[in-house]
């Protein structure tokens, strides 16, 4: 062998270490394939070390391919002795990761829609609820509430059912309760005394409402609820930013629909 030939080999030829170390794969699993036959060096070195030509690189990087398609070894095998050149293994190997792709497409939406799920399915945070409620919801009116009422059914009734509400949930509760006064406004502004039919009926939804959402509301309790609209300042205030004289009609239409369902 030439001067020549021999820098030709060494240029061409590369240790098991190289090739580990280009491939990212262990020395250990290069013996291994060597022992079952799949990638076998094709060269040797004086001192009897493996050495890989740009063949064995060819096919180990088929190897590779096939082995990240998760194809068991003895399919790479007969898939490489099968006597296809590198092109059809290229093209093979495109069209598997292609409809692998597709697949993780599908699994990362179905992964999304669950987490969107799970995510939707968490209690709301204080955060969320000041941003929903403004001052109508803080730190310093749930600590009076705990304070005055905690002791009470309607108080752990309440506490248990609201712990696991979500956002979305109390967002419905809040257009729940919107739509509860904007009825009362409506019926108000058009003259109707609270003892209207109309005006008891808002009475009626408001007090359902609560019965429904937090703690059960018999008509005697909501006639409690509705004096303390025009006695508590901040109760009062919250009705008379949306209409004057809204807080006492309010109270007043509680008190009536309480009356006819006495009758």
């Amino acid at each position: 062998m030439t001067t020549t030939d021999r820098r030709q080999r060494a240029m061409t030829t590369w240790t098991v270490g190289q090739v580990a170390d280009l491939f990212g794969v262990s020395v250990r699993t290069l013996h291994h394939y060597d022992e079952i036959g799949l990638l076998t060096p094709s060269e040797r070195s004086r001192a009897g070390y493996r050495l890989y030509t740009d063949a064995d690189l060819t096919r180990l990087q088929q190897v590779v391919v096939y082995r990240r398609l998760e194809l068991p070894l003895d399919e790479i095998a007969a898939l490489l002795d099968g006597g296809d050149d590198a092109v059809t293994h290229l093209l093979r190997q495109r069209e598997a990761v292609l409809t692998r792709l597709g697949e993780l497409s599908e699994l990362v939406t179905a992964i999304d829609r669950a987490l969107e799920r799970e995510m939707g399915d968490q209690p709301a945070t204080p955060e969320e609820l000041k941003e929903l409620f403004g001052d109508g919801f803080t730190d310093e009116y749930e600590a009076e509430a705990r304070e005055r009422w905690g002791d009470t059914d309607a108080w752990t009734q309440s506490a248990r059912r609201t712990r696991r509400y979500t956002k979305a949930d109390w967002q419905q509760i809040k257009d729940e309760l919107e739509g509860v006064t904007t009825a009362f406004v409506a019926a108000k502004r058009a003259g109707l005394p609270p003892h209207s039919p109309e005006a008891m009926d808002a009475a009626e939804q408001a007090r359902v409402q609560i019965h429904e959402r937090f703690y059960d509301l018999t008509h005697d309790v909501h006639r409690a609820l509705g004096d303390m609209y025009v006695a508590d300042p901040r109760f009062t205030r919250t009705y008379e930013d949306v209409e004057e004289g809204l807080a006492q009609y309010v109270r007043d239409a509680i008190h009536a629909n309480a009356d006819r369902h006495a009758e």
